[in-house]
């Protein structure tokens, strides 16, 4: 495609990138503080005689946080910029890692779930899914399944690159894609729909099974040791299905048409601006998933509480310390 056969359907409006550059800045600065502390918690300071598998599922929602916080300068600049070999790069490399992460922090947020379920069906026994070595083995096939599919598309982007030089710089990824790159990019994000949607479907049984179990506990004692872990339970699967929700549901409502809907000119901008919209809302998910940590691991609040006890004994330790010195100071 050439100049002269692009349309304005072609190219994105750019009226809107100021408040994509403000509010990504915003989740940027914040997601960075929030996932950078956690890290320090639970790969600095976090000590735990015997890991569960749940705690190796949580570093690993943690990491995909984290890198997720990392991609945004990558946003942040493809919006600020209007330099077309930028737009390539992040079309090629940034894109492309950001959804990586964030179809990682989808899945380790369903084991995370699964976990807990299995732990309500067999309380008294370990499944084989809940081992710290299933945990690794299942957490290391994640990411190599998901780097796998990202190597292949930047494989694919460089192999069939088109030449760009007759581009505005205001297109939106999906002009750059060859005939092949195009088919690839359907063919994954048909497949994320299907990951998101076995993951939704997942947390909402887990959601509803823990209910139903609760409901019955409650029918023979009301007032029972188990009927308290079933509310407990009950409570932090509403959390993390609310996280899973909100951040997640409308992207992948508006996701999916975009894909094969937004070269058509009717539709091209309104989607482009509702998938933006969209993706802005599912990186929320940086900010919320602390709450996660905090509410699933008392490995994880008791070394959040060890830290401020800690910090408050060290503050009246220097306190004692500056009464000494000012006591000895007016002895002498």
């Amino acid at each position: 495609m050439n100049i002269s056969n692009s349309t304005h359907c072609d190219q994105v409006q750019t009226s809107g990138h100021i408040f994509f550059i403000v509010t990504y800045s915003l989740l940027f600065l914040v997601g960075l503080l929030l996932n950078g502390f956690t890290m320090k918690v639970y790969f600095c300071g976090f000590r735990q005689p015997s890991p569960s598998s749940v705690t190796v599922y949580l570093k690993n929602l943690v990491a995909a946080d984290f890198l997720i916080s990392l991609c945004l300068p990558l946003r942040i600049i493809n919006f600020a910029s209007s330099s077309l070999p930028v737009r390539q790069a992040y079309c090629k490399f940034g894109s492309s890692a950001f959804y990586l992460n964030m179809y990682a922090s989808i899945l380790f947020m369903g084991y995370i779930a699964a976990n807990r379920y299995l732990k309500i069906v067999h309380p008294q026994g370990t499944h084989i899914l809940q081992t710290v070595k299933a945990s690794h083995i299942i957490s290391t096939s994640t990411w190599s399944f998901l780097l796998t599919m990202m190597v292949t598309y930047i494989t694919l982007s460089v192999l069939s690159e088109k030449s760009v030089s007759s581009f505005p710089a205001t297109v939106s990824c999906e002009v750059l894609h060859s005939h092949v790159l195009n088919l690839f990019y359907k063919i994954i994000h048909a497949c994320s729909a299907a990951i998101f949607l076995l993951v939704f479907f997942s947390l909402i049984f887990f959601y509803y099974s823990t209910s139903h179990r609760l409901s019955l506990v409650q029918e023979r004692q009301p007032a029972s040791s188990s009927s308290k872990k079933l509310i407990k339970s009950r409570r932090n699967m509403l959390v993390l299905v609310t996280v899973f929700c909100v951040c997640f549901v409308p992207y992948h409502v508006v996701r999916l048409p975009y894909a094969f809907l937004s070269t058509r000119c009717s539709f091209g901008q309104v989607f482009f601006y509702l998938k933006e919209v969209t993706v802005m809302v599912s990186t929320l998910n940086i900010c919320l998933d602390p709450l996660i940590y905090f509410i699933f691991c008392r490995a994880f609040r008791a070394q959040f509480r060890m830290r401020r006890t800690f910090s408050r004994s060290g503050k009246k330790s220097e306190e004692a310390v500056t009464v000494r010195a000012e006591t000895n100071t007016d002895m002498l």
